[in-house]
């Protein structure tokens, strides 16, 4: 009986019927582009959760309001690339192209931006709390950090640790 009701379990594991925990059914496998060419592409308003764009062109690329969090864009470039409103919270940003970017009103809440290019980026209301830069970033954000997050009511400056 023992060896039956064990057999019978490890059918269902197998078929996939057993319930596992929600997580494992909330969140799709993550979306892979990495190494892709991306110029100019719409994701605005997506839903792309854990997305890896790891050394991917997205040059002019927009992402505004589109869900991020989670995503990997290691050593990317993002160029000009539009992410006005999205939420980058919990993702990897390191080594980032983000030159001409619009960061105004996004989330990157516990974000990883290490090594990360900003010049001439919009980041008017972007919300920067608990993430991890280098002192030079944040020097170079506080000197323009302006607004308040329309989602957070965090102040940039606030949110970069400005004095």
């Amino acid at each position: 009986m023992v060896l039956q009701q064990l057999a019978l379990f490890l059918l269902i594991l197998m078929l996939g019927c057993y319930p596992f925990p929600a997580q494992a059914a909330d969140y799709p496998p993550p979306l892979s582009y990495s190494n892709a060419q991306l110029k100019a592409k719409d994701f605005s308003g997506q839903i792309l959760r854990g997305a890896e764009f790891s050394n991917a062109n997205l040059e002019l690329t927009n992402f505004s309001d589109a869900d991020l969090r989670g995503a990997v864009f290691s050593a990317s470039v993002m160029t000009q690339a539009n992410l006005q409103g999205a939420d980058l919270t919990n993702g990897m940003l390191d080594q980032v192209n983000l030159t001409g970017a619009n960061l105004s009103d996004a989330l990157l809440v516990e974000a990883i931006l290490l090594r990360s290019i900003f010049d001439h980026t919009n980041i008017s209301g972007a919300d920067f709390t608990d993430a991890i830069l280098d002192g030079a970033q944040v020097k170079e954000l506080c000197a323009k950090a302006t607004g308040i997050n329309s989602k957070t009511d965090i102040a940039t400056r606030d949110s970069l640790g400005c004095k």
